[in-house]
């Protein structure tokens, strides 16, 4: 039997076909704790800005919704990458973990694990590869507020909510379009996340704060 038959490399090139041909920009996988909410604001700007789904991958995590349980599968799937969803091993320059703070007892563990990895892992192209959290306080739904108001007290995850219906009525987290909802306010958004970071950071976990304004940016501006 020859070696082109051997049932491995035929997963091999059957992956490397599936995979599609990488762009010349960043390659970046994401994480997310939601199933729904993050993946398709995330997705929704992937595509506006038709980024390549070889070069930017948005996946929630298949381990959990607590925080570490994201930056542990964010890991585990870069490292070993996954045959059903077309994604190789190693094949990303920067990898993120998206979580809330919420109630969840392991955020602070999660913040430490990100940073822990950062720099450390390498890519199949032998270079240090950036792992960041992009955490935010109470909830997610606090960068897409930061679009209509300034937010400076703690706010609990369903006041988030109900301070965002009166600009998004219907908002639902399996619901799509959020992205196209509130892109035309995204630089006052960033302003006002960017004054919250002047304030406090991810760490104090309290005070109003979100990291997704950098997320955002950097997807926005991939291919510039």
């Amino acid at each position: 039997m020859g070696k082109d038959n051997q049932p491995k490399a035929r997963q091999t090139k059957q992956l490397a076909r599936k995979s599609g041909r990488r762009e010349g920009y960043d390659r970046i996988l994401i994480v997310s704790e939601g199933s729904k909410t993050e993946p398709l604001y995330l997705n929704e700007i992937r595509t506006k800005y038709r980024l390549s789904t070889t070069n930017v991958q948005v996946q929630h995590s298949q381990y959990g919704t607590s925080p570490l349980q994201v930056v542990e599968y964010a890991e585990h799937l870069f490292i070993n990458g996954d045959e059903n969803k077309y994604i190789e091993p190693h094949a990303f320059e920067q990898v993120f973990a998206v979580f809330d703070r919420d109630d969840h007892i392991t955020y602070h563990q999660a913040l430490g694990k990100a940073a822990a990895l950062n720099g450390k892992l390498r890519n199949d192209l032998k270079q240090s590869v950036s792992v960041q959290a992009i955490a935010s306080v109470p909830c997610f739904e606090l960068w897409l507020l930061l679009h209509f108001e300034d937010v400076h007290a703690p706010l609990h995850r369903d006041v988030v909510y109900q301070r965002l219906r009166q600009y998004l009525p219907d908002y639902d987290k399996g619901r799509a379009g959020y992205y196209q909802q509130t892109c035309n306010y995204s630089r006052a958004a960033t302003q006002r996340a960017e004054q919250l970071a002047q304030l406090t950071t991810a760490h104090n976990g309290i005070e109003p704060y979100t990291d997704l304004h950098r997320l955002v940016t950097l997807l926005t501006t991939l291919k510039t």
